[in-house]
């Protein structure tokens, strides 16, 4: 695989990571989820980086990229296991996903193909007066399958990115390594000090 090809390539997953957690983030903002949103909006800015140091050949943008892909992963992780209730961990837990300041929920949960939404009335006394109790059914695939399916795609998107960014920050340090000790100097026009005539003037006599 040649350098151009690992760069291409580089500025191909970051374009499709744009893209994916942008829509990620719209329906985050639309289910309230203020945590995602957080971690969403520093991706974007870290990809953004990323994609500016694979251009501009910048290999320090392009190795803080790699390593927040590596915290990435691990949110998106963090994320698949909350939804499948992996251990202790709840789906149902206010806390982590809304900082327990909203009793929102993902909005596949009412939004997800094929569900209906039934409101039942009358609420629960212990429902908050601004919120209305539902009841959701039908759906063709449930709300936490579909969040693990956009953690999903994140991970294996930030693997590629991951292996790319290695790769490209590995062929730039190379080059710069060949630069420095294979006519480094010439590129720039560099010439070593030159060795000056001496001319020995005589007097000159004019006659009259």
């Amino acid at each position: 695989m040649g350098y151009c090809s690992g760069r291409c390539t580089l500025v191909a997953v970051c374009g499709a990571q744009l893209v994916s957690v942008l829509e990620r983030q719209i329906f985050d903002f639309l289910g309230y989820q203020w945590a995602p949103i957080l971690a969403n909006f520093i991706h974007i800015i870290v990809v953004i980086l990323g994609l500016f140091g694979t251009i501009q050949y910048r290999p320090r943008y392009i190795t803080g990229y790699a390593v927040w892909l590596v915290l990435w992963v691990t949110w998106n992780v963090f994320v698949i296991c909350f939804y499948l209730e992996a251990g202790d961990l709840s789906k149902e837990t206010d806390l982590i996903l809304t900082f327990n300041i909203s009793m929102h929920r993902s909005w596949w949960m009412e939004n997800g193909p094929g569900c209906t939404v039934t409101s039942v009335t009358p609420a629960p006394d212990w429902a908050p007066e601004d919120h209305r109790y539902i009841t959701v059914s039908g759906c063709f695939l449930e709300y936490q399958y579909i969040e693990v399916a956009h953690s999903s795609l994140q991970i294996f998107l930030a693997l590629a990115g991951f292996i790319y960014a290695c790769y490209v920050v590995k062929c730039i340090t190379e080059e710069e390594d060949s630069f420095d000790f294979i006519g480094g100097f010439d590129s720039y026009g560099y010439q070593g000090p030159q060795k000056t005539s001496h001319l020995q003037l005589q007097p000159m006599y004019m006659s009259k």
